[in-house]
């Protein structure tokens, strides 16, 4: 699947993502390829919507507070479903489903720091972000002790990580979770 058409019909809403999205779609070759310097990944945003709170995990790489997701398995193409299976995989949650919809929700290129231990060099991912919701909170299970999982409302995954990128996976959020 050419990474053109991953993005189908969608919309950036800034001018940064309109250029991320661009660059996404003039990836030529595999697109999901992870020994290339700019490859897309799929992530998930979980949410509990009757108590508008939000599930982030620690990132020990990244050192920050972030959503789940990552890298697509051989032979997968479609985006939402390597984030659905990333946050089962991450949260062990197995009830998630789209929310409020399947809509693609956010498109960020970002940075990725090396890593000696896997061998990787500094890379970009370009993450197609969506959300998913839950009816079961408390079943968490992080995949590993380092992967602590955490529910905080939006104020307090602004406070975690409320800048850049993140703040507007946030502000998205928000507008659906309304006033």
């Amino acid at each position: 699947m050419k990474a053109a058409s991953i993005l189908g019909g969608y919309r950036p809403a800034t001018a940064t993502e309109a250029a991320d999205v661009a660059r996404i779609q003039a990836i030529t070759g595999d697109p999901w390829a992870r020994d290339t310097p700019l490859h897309v990944t799929g992530s998930a945003l979980v949410v509990h919507p009757p108590t508008r709170r939000v599930l982030l995990r620690w990132h020990e790489r990244q050192g920050a507070w972030l959503q789940v997701g990552g890298h697509a398995d051989p032979g997968e193409t479609d985006p939402m479903a390597v984030a659905l299976r990333e946050a089962v995989e991450e949260t062990g949650l197995a009830d998630l489903e789209p929310w409020p919809d399947a809509g693609l929700r956010h498109v960020v290129i970002v940075k990725v720091t090396p890593s000696a231990e896997k061998g990787e060099p500094a890379h970009e991912h370009a993450d197609l972000r969506y959300f998913f919701a839950t009816a079961v909170p408390a079943e968490i299970l992080p995949e590993t002790p380092a992967a602590e999982l955490r529910w905080v409302t939006l104020d307090e995954a602004r406070q975690l990580n409320g800048s850049g990128n993140m703040s507007a996976l946030f502000d998205r959020l928000a507008t659906l979770f309304g006033p």
